[in-house]
């Protein structure tokens, strides 16, 4: 199981090329949704097991920070998280587009059951080694998306300074900050690898 996890923030549109990919317009602050804490599930060499009966599931790629104190005002993001995971934040795609256009609220589209497998932790690195490095996600052992925090619209401290100021962030808090273009289907039988620089941090199978 994962480790104790209080609350699970996601950042939505957070890099250009996957708002456009998607026809969504850039977002003028950090657009900010929740997955429930259940939602989390470890992702090493684990078979997960997703909707079969909700329409088409699409897979994101994305870097994961854990905080590691509670939030004081003026904090950096090195003082804040100890250490960072790669995820990936399954949507119920088809689900998605329809509460968009109903106007209604992305949960039952982004907190179902092992909606956010995330690998295990490293540690944070600084912010050269951030930049220097890209997180890459292999889908049936082909490269399908490339991140790297210099591309985010929303740098992580601004991420964590709007989320702190907005909802309040602590101890054991998740935050997923956003994926690149890229995203696509997952069916049974994908497998997935997500590295970080040439690090291979965690796989799963979709059952």
């Amino acid at each position: 199981m994962c480790a104790a996890i209080n609350n699970l923030y996601c950042v939505g549109r957070n890099y250009l090329l996957h708002a456009e990919e998607l026809g969504n317009k850039v977002p003028a602050e950090p657009l900010i949704f929740l997955k429930p804490s259940h939602a989390a599930v470890p992702l090493d060499k684990a078979i997960i097991q997703l909707p079969k009966d909700a329409g088409q599931i699409h897979f994101e790629g994305e870097l994961v920070l854990r905080i590691a104190r509670d939030y004081v005002p003026g904090m950096s993001v090195e003082e804040l998280v100890d250490v960072m995971a790669l995820g990936l934040d399954f949507t119920l795609r088809d689900v998605q587009n329809d509460l968009k256009k109903k106007g209604l609220p992305w949960t039952a589209a982004k907190g179902f059951k092992n909606s956010a497998p995330l690998t295990p932790y490293i540690a944070f690195p600084d912010q050269d080694e951030l930049e220097a490095t890209d997180f890459v996600i292999l889908k049936n052992g082909a490269e399908v998306q490339r991140g790297n925090v210099k591309d985010m619209i929303f740098s992580l401290q601004k991420i964590v300074d709007f989320i702190a100021a907005r909802y309040g962030l602590g101890k054991n808090d998740l935050i997923f900050t956003g994926t690149p273009a890229g995203v696509g289907p997952a069916v049974t039988g994908d497998s997935f690898e997500l590295y970080w620089g040439e690090r291979l941090l965690g796989t799963c199978l979709i059952g």
